[in-house]
């Protein structure tokens, strides 16, 4: 049918929005693999130094939930200028800073760039997609989301073993300048009126204190146990960590109550009473604990207990990555053809199997099969997880798809804030008392902290296809009494 085709601008809009949230993305992970670098340049040490990833994380965690009322309020072109100018600017004081504390205010920059242009591409493909292509072009958004973070790691060995690490950000500037802000001029169209929607400066300020005090939480909660299990002093970092963990929760509760009595909510929560939608995000929430956090473990496990390189480490990741990169539309076209079930539990079926073997022979992985082993996960994960947000926002009324964008992109940028947390405490308690990095001893205690990580994912994962279930089982029950 005529109708059911994709607009080719629409094809132009999604290119343009989506590369400029693959770089954010993409940036989000690519400084960790220059951590060592950039604590000899600035000369700060590892507790200080992954503020730079930890400050990004918070404020793209802060941003996305305005995406409802920014929807809502602005057009498109007008957000899609704003992510430009964001990301260009931050990208050019990370080339010219020189002191530790400019670099973090990039970073702040360049977090509200992809806040912003994240949350706008899945809007985009939710508004303008015809009804048959959802999926396929939710599996493309899919692939900005999971694949950028993955092959971070990669891209910052590759270019900072042969070049400076700012060279990293002079490439990027090009980039969207000359291929996204174009074809977003000419392909960004508004196909809703705007409304005269009022920012809700209490419920921001609140979801915001809710946000960061839950990712610095997890943040010194794994400081303190690291710390106390070392023979360290854990005390500062556990009070912290309580205080944080205290006031984040206060701060959420009171943004549900507060968007339930407001008249104009920041974000609207009202969907969210429909438990089949509910068990959608839960499972949306944990998947990218392990997804994300498969970049940190593999390249940590591969340098600290196998003895690879750096470079070789994040390439390791790089084939899982590249099958992420293909099937990300091809379950998106499976969920189209045969809905969501058989789609969806399928992949993820398929998906727990990767932790499973890396687990079994966790004690005499090699290279070769640690990348292997994460080649299957990164299959699974890629064909089932964006057919998650969208059958879950298909099944909420059209006027509330902003805000359910809004929620599920917040917890996934938690869900991977939590996963690299997680599972750095539990490499850090099994090295702990391990002796000296690159001897036998530690490589064992890597390997060991390793078997407790891939069960810890095995876990997460059964949850979430556990979730998955019983909504499923809901929308079968509601479907037999229509």
């Amino acid at each position: 049918m005529p109708d059911e085709r994709i607009p080719g601008k629409l094809i132009g809009a999604i290119v343009a929005v989506g590369s400029l949230a693959f770089i954010g993305i993409l940036t989000e992970t690519v400084m960790t693999v220059l951590f060592p670098q950039l604590m000899r340049e600035f000369n700060v040490d590892t507790a200080t130094v992954q503020w730079i990833t930890t400050i990004y994380l918070l404020v793209v965690a802060a941003t996305m939930p305005l995406s409802s009322y920014f929807n809502r309020r602005f057009k498109h072109r007008t957000l899609f200028l704003a992510a430009v100018a964001l990301a260009v600017l931050g990208s050019l004081i990370m080339i010219v800073g020189h002191a530790f504390p400019v670099i973090l205010i990039a970073r702040v920059i360049q977090g509200m760039g992809s806040g912003v242009a994240t949350p706008l591409m899945i809007n985009i493909i939710l508004e303008q997609s015809p009804k048959s292509k959802v999926g396929r072009l939710m599996g493309v958004g899919s692939l900005v989301i999971t694949v950028a973070p993955a092959i971070g790691p990669t891209v910052g060995g590759a270019v900072s073993s042969i070049l400076p690490w700012r060279a990293i950000f002079v490439i990027v500037i090009p980039i969207i300048l000359l291929v996204s802000l174009p074809v977003g001029l000419k392909c960004v169209e508004q196909h809703r009126p705007t409304e005269e929607a009022r920012l809700n400066s209490l419920q921001f300020v609140s979801i915001v204190l809710a946000l960061c005090g839950l990712v610095m939480f997890l943040n010194q909660a794994g400081v303190a146990v690291s710390a106390a299990v070392s023979g360290g002093s854990a005390t500062v970092s556990a009070v912290f960590a309580v205080v944080s963990l205290i006031v984040g929760l206060g701060a959420l509760l009171f943004f549900g109550w507060s968007s339930k009595r407001s008249f104009s909510p920041l974000i609207r929560l009202g969907w969210l009473r429909d438990p089949m939608v509910l068990l959608h995000l839960i499972a949306y929430m944990l998947l990218p604990i392990v997804g994300i956090g498969f970049g940190y473990v593999i390249t940590n496990v591969a340098q600290l207990s196998l003895g690879t390189s750096a470079f070789l480490s994040g390439a390791l990741v790089l084939p899982g990555a590249l099958i992420g990169a293909f099937f990300a539309p091809v379950g998106g076209m499976l969920y189209d053809r045969f809905g969501p079930v058989r789609p969806i539990l399928g992949a993820f079926f398929a998906a727990i199997c990767g932790p499973i073997l890396l687990l079994v022979f966790s004690m005499r992985l090699t290279p070769v099969t640690l990348a292997g082993f994460y080649f299957i996960f990164g299959f699974g994960y890629s064909l089932g997880f964006s057919n998650i947000m969208t059958n879950a926002l298909r099944n909420i009324a059209p006027q509330f798809m902003p805000d359910g964008n809004a929620v599920f992109n917040t917890c996934l940028q938690f869900g991977g804030a939590a996963g690299t947390a997680l599972f750095s405490t539990i490499l850090s308690v099994a090295q702990a008392g391990a002796g000296e990095e690159g001897g036998a001893t530690f490589r064992h205690a890597t390997a060991v902290g390793g078997s407790w990580t891939f069960a810890t994912m095995i876990g997460i994962v059964a949850i979430a296809i556990c979730c998955l279930i019983a909504a499923f089982r809901i929308g079968a029950k509601r479907n037999s009494r229509l």
